[in-house]
């Protein structure tokens, strides 16, 4: 191979480095490339790891020998970095080792291949040994190449290749650092977003498992998708970072409600802990009416009747207060509750219920006053404004936007914004579906009973025909859970 060749191939292999996305392949890559350039029989790559250099991958090409070629693990012990082993010295010193002749040497302890020679029939004799060195001039491993080859002879590893060699192994490990960079900040966004998680789920005991049910399910809805695609059934596809993207926006999707007060998250029923203050206050009412006929201000007729009236009351405040849903002959009686008063000797009223205690009563379905539903529903707006103000890196730059946009309906009859039709995107209707099955399946609902698969699908694809879900994601995720 003339200069001109050999400029053009370490151009390729810099080009070829700097685009490969896994780390495997990567290493793969740097050991036969080396191996190739330099014709020789046997490639070790070691990574640092703990104060020793970890086997990574081993090959010999005469003996048909590979392990660590597919990620797997080799059981040998790493080597120590003890100056006597020439790749340890190797990687203490950031300095490339060219032995021409590994049993006329003492530079170092060599009994290690010399054992191996002597158990497999082989014969180590040229060996090089080249440092991988990023640009922070850390040390992240080391290549060992063994019996370079020329004109079918084993020789030395020339200078030429050393040179070649040692600009070979400082792409690969500046290479290696970005994809190392890369990951770390994955695992950063990761571990922010599991934080983020655990302080949302331990506010109320009631949303402990929402926030990674709606992950796992939209997960699945992607992995199906995938399923689809191969069957060439589905157009889109998801790349392992697409579905990334998804299932960190799903654990997102929630982050706003940590400035939801508690008394409306956890609000179990109509009146919740206001319930105590009705029956103090109708126990009380009840007492007066019969201390009023005791002492001869009411008939017994009038006790009856006012006994009776607190009594029913009490009754139907009881009965609406943890419905799932007041019909109108029910809603009439509890109207004709709120002018009821006790009024005393001195003329003084104390009416039943309160105003805000009616307000409470009338709520057709759910616990949620119009009031308290506008705080709820507030949290996503706050989830987009704490979303903002987080940098996401290229990974994940989609994640927040999809979060903000899980209640959104196809038909803009959600919220925040009303988004519909194709102003709507895939993730957000993906993420619809999945939060929306959680809240009709969750057991640990304090203001409704978990509804049964078959009865909570039924409701979805109702929310389908009003054109608010998309259909093939909610039979998608009734998919996933058939299995």
């Amino acid at each position: 191979m003339n200069y001109k060749e050999t400029l053009e191939r370490i151009l390729k292999i810099g080009i070829a480095l700097s685009a490969e996305k896994d780390s495997n392949e990567l290493l793969n890559y740097i050991v036969k490339t080396a191996m190739d350039l330099t014709g020789c029989d046997g490639g070790t790559l070691y990574l640092l790891d703990n104060d020793a250099l970890k086997f990574r991958i081993m090959i010999t090409k005469s003996k048909d020998f590979k392990r660590g070629v597919n990620g797997e693990e080799i059981d040998i012990p790493p080597v120590p970095l003890k100056e006597e082993n020439i790749c340890a010295y190797s990687a203490i010193h950031k300095q490339a080792l060219n032995i021409p002749d590994v049993y006329n040497s003492d530079l170092f302890d060599f009994s290690g291949p010399k054992k191996y020679d002597e158990l497999n029939g082989y014969h180590t004799q040229s060996m090089i040994a080249v440092p991988l060195v990023n640009y922070h001039e850390e040390v992240l491993g080391v290549m060992q190449l063994i019996n370079a080859t020329k004109d079918g002879e084993v020789s030395p590893f020339t200078d030429d290749e050393q040179m070649i060699l040692v600009s070979l192994a400082s792409q690969t490990a500046i290479a290696l650092s970005n994809m190392q960079y890369l990951n770390e900040l994955n695992q950063q966004m990761w571990s922010f977003t599991e934080a983020m998680t655990e302080a949302i789920d331990a506010r109320t005991p009631y949303n402990g498992s929402h926030t990674r049910k709606v992950a796992v399910y939209s997960g699945m809805i992607a992995d199906y998708i995938n399923e689809l695609h191969a069957k060439g059934e589905e157009e889109t596809f998801f790349t392992e970072e697409h579905k990334d993207q998804l299932v960190m926006a799903a654990y997102l999707h929630d982050i706003g409600k940590m400035i939801i007060p508690i008394d409306i998250m956890n609000k179990a029923t109509r009146l919740d802990k206001h319930m105590s203050d009705v029956e103090n206050r109708l126990a009380i009412i009840k007492l007066k009416i019969k201390v009023d006929y005791l002492e001869g201000r009411i008939s017994e007729d009038d006790f009856k009747q006012q006994t009776s009236q607190v009594e029913d009351t009490l009754n139907i405040v009881h009965e609406v207060d943890a419905a799932g849903f007041i019909p109108d002959d029910k809603m009439a009686q509890v109207v004709s509750t709120f002018d009821y008063k006790y009024v005393d000797a001195d003329g003084e009223e104390t009416s039943y219920l309160t105003e805000e205690e009616k307000t409470c009563l009338q709520i057709r379905k759910g616990t949620l006053t119009a009031e308290e539903r506008g705080i709820m529903e507030s949290h996503v707006r706050m989830t987009d404004r704490i979303l903002s103000k987080v940098y996401f890196n290229r990974s994940f730059k989609n994640s927040p936007v999809w979060a903000a946009q899980h209640h959104e309906c196809i038909d803009g009859s959600g919220y925040p914004n009303k988004l519909q039709g194709e102003d709507l995107c895939m993730e957000a209707r993906i993420l619809a579906v999945a939060d929306i099955c959680d809240a009709l399946l969750a057991t640990d609902r304090p203001y409704k009973k978990p509804l049964p698969k078959e009865k909570a699908f039924s409701i979805m694809e109702s929310m389908v025909e009003e054109g608010k879900l998309e259909g093939k994601y909610v039979q998608y995720l009734k998919a996933c859970l058939d299995k």
